[in-house]
This record gives structure tokens, C-alpha cells and sequence, in this order.
């Protein structure tokens, strides 16, 4: 999915909402166990309950490559059920050298026909340039995250008195641009935005961080918004996991029709 058409989701459904797929067999409702593939069941029907206020799933890859070969045909399926309009962002948090990166590549793109993918740039350009050789796909770079032991490096000073964390931005920004390439940067996080916006004021970001872990719409749109919208907020727990009896994918649906709404508030006063 390219800009042009990501831009039009967002215009067309008036959300920016991105449903994380951290589809847990410990947290999903226990009448599910019954079906030969559970995790698949519960996906499937969160997926039928929101697709209407969504412009974006998230898998939260580690939750599926932890059932092994079982895992990776669950998540292929639910990509398989994903409807083609919608965005769907492969949660993986990869990086490696070139040769390695090349091969997590060819794995989301080519295999598993993800529109894109979190990147860990601590190993620079030549960890993330592979991903970015296929037209139409997005690289999703970890900038500033909401994690506790985000404290530990990515807002340490440099030389300069710039944070880690702008200075990654600063520098790979030139490995690709605001077609191919967006930014991680935590909903906890959100005046920080207000820098990040004067180093990259077109790129797309993720964030994730609203609801359960106590990030703010509102600031995000606040500090974070641009004319394209710029912005995939993200809810999981908040969503997925908004019911456990029977009636789980109405709540979920009622969750996420809820962010939605507000959503669809923000750009209207925004004439988006």
C-alpha cells in the first residue's frame, strides 16, 4: 500500500486506528479452545467486529513465532483474512546484518504479503536498507518507545545535545522517505513529538501507547498530526481484549467504534 492510498483509508473510514493483533491463548475467552485453531477463531472475529473503524492491524509477531510452526500458519491465515484495503503492519522489531535482514524481508514481504514491518536501527543502515527495495512496502523504524527501559539510551544527550533517539531519526531519515519509512514513537511520549515533527514533518508514525498503557489521544493529535494525518495510533489490549464471554467481538467492536468516533471528531474539526 503506498501513501496516496494509506491517506485515502484514513479520509474515507475518518480513522487513523490501528487494531494490535497481541493475540494471547492465555487471554482469549475459554470457549474458544474448542476450535482446532483458537488463536485464528479469535482473530478471525475480532477482525468481522472492527474492520469498519480500523485503517490498520498489527500482529504482534513473538505471540505467534511462540506456538512455532502452528504460530506461523495461524498468522498467515489472519492475514489471509484481513481485507486488502486495510494496512497491516508486522510487528517484529527486526535488524540485522544485511545479509540476515535481507532474508526477514523476503519473510514479510514476499511470504507473508505484510505492507510493513518494525525495524531496530541499532545496527544502521545496512540493517534496514534491505527492507526498503520493495516498492509499496514500509519500513517502521523504532525511534522513542514507551517502555520503562526506554530511559536507558534513547534519551541520553550526544555530543551535539541532541537525544539518541533524534539522532537516529536525523540519520536515517536519508536511508529512504516519507513513501517507504515511518517512525515508532510512543503515545506516553507524546510532546516529544513537537521535536520529532521539526526533523520529519511529512513521515508517517506509529503509535502505540493509547488506553491500557495510559497515552493520550488527544496530545498525540495534538503534537503529532500533519496535513496527510501522519499518524497510525494503535490499541490492543484496549480493544482485543475489551470482553472475554461470548459477546468479546461486539465489546471490541464497541471499543473500537468508540476510538473511532473520536477519532472522526479530530479530523472533521481538521477539515481531513
Amino acid at each position: 500500500m503506498n501513501k496516496q492510498e494509506l491517506v485515502f483509508q484514513i479520509r474515507n473510514k475518518k480513522s487513523f486506528l490501528c487494531v494490535g493483533l497481541d493475540s494471547d491463548i492465555t487471554k482469549i475467552p475459554k470457549h474458544l479452545l474448542e476450535y482446532e485453531d483458537p488463536i485464528f477463531e479469535f482473530n478471525k472475529q475480532i477482525i468481522e467486529a472492527t474492520k469498519g473503524f480500523c485503517i490498520a492491524y498489527k500482529p504482534n509477531i513473538a505471540f505467534y513465532e511462540s506456538m512455532g510452526s502452528v504460530g506461523w500458519d495461524t498468522l498467515k491465515k489472519t492475514i489471509d483474512f484481513i481485507p486488502k484495503d486495510i494496512f497491516i503492519i508486522a510487528d517484529a522489531k527486526r535488524g540485522d546484518i544485511g545479509n540476515t535482514s535481507r532474508m526477514y524481508a523476503d519473510t514479510f514481504f514476499k511470504n507473508m504479503s505484510f505492507d510493513s514491518v518494525t525495524v531496530n536501527p541499532y545496527m544502521g543502515s545496512d540493517s534496514v536498507t534491505p527492507f526498503l527495495e520493495f516498492k509499496d512496502k514500509w519500513v517502521i523504524v523504532l525511534a522513542l518507545t514507551s517502555n520503562k527501559g526506554a530511559l536507558d539510551f534513547q534519551n541520553l544527550l550526544t555530543s551535539d545535545s541532541n537525544h539518541i533517539f533524534e539522532k537516529v531519526i536525523e540519520i536515517s531519515k536519508n536511508w529512504g522517505d516519507d513513501n517507504n519509512m515511518m517512525y515508532v514513537v510512543g503515545a506516553t511520549k507524546a510532546k516529544k513529538l513537537i521535536e520529532i515533527r521539526k526533523i520529519i514533518p511529512n513521515h508517517f508514525l506509529l503509535i502505540p501507547g493509547i488506553g491500557a498503557q495510559g497515552g493520550s489521544l488527544q496530545d498525540v493529535v495534538k503534537y503529532g498530526m500533519n496535513s496527510d494525518c501522519g499518524l497510525i495510533v494503535n490499541s490492543s489490549r484496549g480493544i482485543i481484549y475489551a470482553g472475554n464471554q461470548l459477546d468479546f467481538a461486539e465489546k471490541a467492536k464497541e471499543a473500537a467504534q468508540k476510538i473511532q468516533h473520536e477519532m472522526a471528531l479530530i479530523l472533521n474539526e481538521r477539515s481531513f
